[in-house]
């Protein structure tokens, strides 16, 4: 029996703001509603024909579980229509396509809006264990005389927050942050701070030369606080970029030893990404001109205090579903998570020693430079990371429109230890 092929309709994007600066008073949800309600204006679908939605998002706001289900509803589609929200870290954007595809082989649906939503301004800070522990006993105090006991037994280490971003991006089982774990791999695959930095230079410089690929993703998000009323671009992108100015940064993670900076890691951030996607059945039927197709994809496990390998796997997996090569893609897009992290992906396909550390058998072959990121990535462009996967299997479609190419490979690393991938090809 055939599979059942996945068909991109049309997709759209908010800006990407760094956190704390132009959408941080946005929420997840008024995010995820901007970027769909552009969609369904974009696209001119009738609301009421969508099978289903489903969002990635990682840091779920507590006001808005299940937030693609109050996305979905704000964002005007109507009532019946169910919604999802899927976490797979990084990766949750990108799993909010193929769950969309393992719904329509399941005779599921057929019409489904995907993508993900992140406000990271927006992570909560949190109480500790023991100071949540006496907030409920003050409250269930009902006497002066209890209440006063309650409230004296407070110290001022109650009162200092607990980080939830900070939460968020440490990996429990390794006891790893993310960053730390790209020092991990910068040491272990020799990846120098010069070689990190001219890579964070190159994506800032290849973002900003591309601005008109990313301005044909965006749709204006309108804020009243804003200077002209919207926000039509990235603020992230910095122009003026160099290896020698990069060079100039601390390292955050490793002070006395690290490599790992600010410059060469992906911007935290605030954004949103959606979109339209059908099965063969319902193109025909709307008489819809995809912009792309869902070839094939995979969703592998890597060692987590070495999450960044996770791409070569899971590239690995999809080279073997399809029967495709490397030297078969026109381009490549690997989020950027960390520089070290794509560096050390590019050896490890190539090198056969470093391909044996990282879980293969032999060498995939060669990610060409010349094929890789060349809009830039989330180095500069920021990585709002339930929204990171849908935005970059929608950068790749641009980027092919633009080059006249046909095929691409998209790939992110995931915390926690796990790698996904997906072949994308222009219809």
């Amino acid at each position: 029996m055939k599979t059942p092929a996945l068909y991109i309709i049309d997709g759209t994007r908010t800006p990407f703001c760094r956190m704390g600066s132009s959408l941080a008073s946005q929420t997840a949800v008024d995010l995820g509603k901007n970027a769909i309600t552009n969609l369904l204006t974009r696209t001119g679908i009738d609301p009421a024909e969508v099978d289903e939605v489903i969002l990635g998002c990682v840091g779920q706001p507590p006001e808005a579980q299940n937030v693609a289900r109050v996305v979905a509803l704000r964002a005007g589609l109507p009532e019946r229509v169910p919604a999802m929200t899927v976490h797979r870290n990084c990766a949750s954007g990108m799993e909010a396509v193929f769950t969309a595809h393992q719904r329509l082989c399941a005779g599921h649906g057929e019409i489904f809006i995907v993508g993900g939503t992140e406000s990271m301004s927006n992570t909560p800070f949190y109480f500790s264990r023991p100071a949540a522990e006496k907030f409920t006993t003050l409250s269930r105090a009902r006497t002066f005389g209890t209440k006063a006991r309650a409230a004296v037994a407070f110290r001022p280490a109650d009162f200092a927050p607990v980080v939830g971003l900070k939460l968020g991006l440490t990996d429990p089982y390794s006891q790893l942050n993310m960053g730390e774990t790209a020092e991990v791999l910068a040491r272990e695959f020799s990846i120098s701070r010069e070689a990190q930095d001219a890579f964070a230079a190159r994506s800032q410089l290849l973002a900003n030369s591309a601005s008109h690929i990313h301005q044909a993703e965006i749709s204006p998000y309108y804020l009243q606080d804003s200077a002209t009323g919207f926000i039509n671009t990235d603020n992230g992108i910095r122009a003026d970029a160099t290896a020698e100015k990069l060079a100039k940064l601390k390292p955050v993670f490793d002070p006395k030893w690290g490599s790992v900076t600010a410059g060469n890691s992906s911007q935290i951030t605030d954004g949103a990404a959606a979109l339209l996607v059908a099965g063969e059945d319902a193109v025909r039927r709307h008489g819809w001109e995809p912009i792309a197709r869902l070839v094939d994809y995979a969703v592998t496990g890597c060692d987590p205090k070495r999450m960044g390998l996770g791409p070569v796997r899971a590239m690995d997996a999809v080279l073997h579903r399809t029967g495709f090569t490397l030297a078969d893609m026109d381009l490549f897009e690997i989020n950027e998570a960390f520089a070290a992290q794509v560096l050390a992906v590019m050896k490890c396909v190539k090198d056969p020693a470093a391909a044996r550390a990282a879980g293969l058998d032999s060498p995939l072959g060669e990610i060409p430079t010349e094929k890789l990121n060349l809009a830039g990535g989330a180095i500069a462009l920021g990585h709002p990371v339930g929204a990171t996967g849908a935005r970059l299997i929608l950068t790749a479609i641009r980027q092919l429109q633009q080059r006249d190419a046909h095929r691409a490979l998209v790939s992110l690393c995931i915390g926690g230890g796990q790698g996904a991938a997906a072949c994308i090809e222009l219809c």
